[in-house]
């Protein structure tokens, strides 16, 4: 695989989608990733390709036009709050912000860019780190999330290609707004690795959620202990995205890829360390061949530690989708221009120290219980 066969799909206008000065969804991490790949000299101009906006059509393949309009109403500030409110705008999670509408409107479009260039032919693999705002609805904003790009995505590729997908979710909170809007759809598969909802948001992601109608079955649910480490949490990805796969026979893979697993993260409590994301993108990459002749559609998501995190887990799926071999340290150019602004100490190198955290105390506790819920997810597929 050269890098002929991959395309980034990249705006500075990314940043515009933002809440609040202190809020934890902070696109600088989309920059601070594209930064860190540009110091490598992983990513050359011809690859970077400047994202269309979704237009209120697009849009409206998943979401009420009423919202549509609501949003649109909010970010001028001509929207009453009590509707704000019924709408989930206007919320803690979700504010207000100067022109909300036509900033999620550019990260939907950013992956609509990314589903052409791979959906015709133009490109085999693209990433969007811009996207992954899978808590949005129908009607409703949710988790940070304003429109949900995903399911444009995934609905428009079903109505311009006329294609299966597998829409594989692998961010620490559960993918409620993708699962829930092909619920009933026998043509697109969801799969969600996350932890359980027992104490994290959106509190679903149960393994009983399999689907409904012509859709049950296709939907797959593995939500985690808290505190899972990384063998426990690389068993339960490896084992059901091959089973799954193998199962469902997609014609392309959409990877969402939160990275608020990591032990860092300050919204989840999953115990994670980089190793998960270097092996996260080798697996789906693997996939993606294996059933889809490549086609392989990635975009970001959550992941709230924007500084030691986020920019080395997805500068690792553009390193992967290259085949470019991932080096010991971090570019020392990168490190002393954002270290800087950063309010804590930047990694040099790729992976963590083992000695990063103190050894969790129910360790085989955990991975036992994991590896049941693994198993009872896939139970249905292993009966057949």
């Amino acid at each position: 695989m050269t890098n002929q066969d991959t395309v980034f799909i990249y705006s500075p206008d990314f940043q515009q989608y933002k809440f609040s000065h202190d809020h934890p969804f902070n696109q600088l991490r989309v920059e601070l990733t594209y930064d860190l790949l540009k110091n490598m000299n992983a990513l050359d101009d011809s690859r970077i390709i400047t994202p269309r906006v979704a237009s209120i059509e697009e849009l409206a393949l998943i979401h009420d036009k009423k919202y549509i309009q609501a949003v649109e109403l909010a970010g001028h500030g001509k929207l009453a709050n009590e509707e704000g409110n019924n709408y989930g705008i206007g919320t803690e999670d979700t504010p207000i912000f100067p022109q909300m509408h036509e900033a999620s409107s550019l990260l939907v479009g950013a992956t609509l860019t990314a589903v052409d260039y791979v959906m015709e032919g133009k490109a085999t693999h693209a990433a969007n780190f811009g996207g992954g705002l899978h808590h949005g609805f129908r009607g409703k904003a949710s988790g940070f999330c304003i429109y949900n790009d995903s399911s444009v995505a995934i609905r428009y590729i079903q109505e311009k290609y006329g294609a299966k997908v597998l829409y594989i979710d692998t961010d620490a909170h559960h993918g409620d707004g993708v699962q829930w809007t092909f619920y009933d759809d026998p043509n697109v598969c969801t799969l969600s690795i996350h932890e359980t909802g027992r104490y994290l948001f959106p509190g679903t992601g149960n393994i009983t959620e399999r689907g409904a109608g012509k859709g049950y079955g296709y939907t797959f649910n593995i939500p985690l202990d808290a505190f899972t480490e990384d063998d426990s949490w690389l068993h339960a990805y490896r084992t059901s995205i091959e089973e799954v796969a193998a199962f469902f026979k997609p014609d392309v893979i959409l990877t969402q890829n939160g990275a608020d697993a990591h032990f860092h993260d300050p919204l989840t409590h999953l115990s994670a360390t980089m190793a998960i994301y270097h092996e996260i993108p080798k697996i789906a990459h693997k996939i993606a061949h294996q059933y889809c002749n490549g086609k392989w559609i990635a975009v970001g998501g959550g992941g709230y530690d924007i500084w030691r995190v986020v920019p080395r887990a997805w500068s690792l799926i553009w390193l992967e989708m290259n085949q470019i071999n991932v080096p010991e340290h971090l570019p020392k150019t990168w490190i002393d221009k954002w270290q800087k602004k950063a309010p804590v100490t930047l990694p040099d190198r790729w992976y963590d120290p083992t000695d990063m955290y103190k050894p969790i105390p129910r360790k085989p506790e955990i991975e036992e219980k994991n590896a049941l819920t693994v198993e009872k997810a896939l139970h249905p597929i292993r009966r057949n």
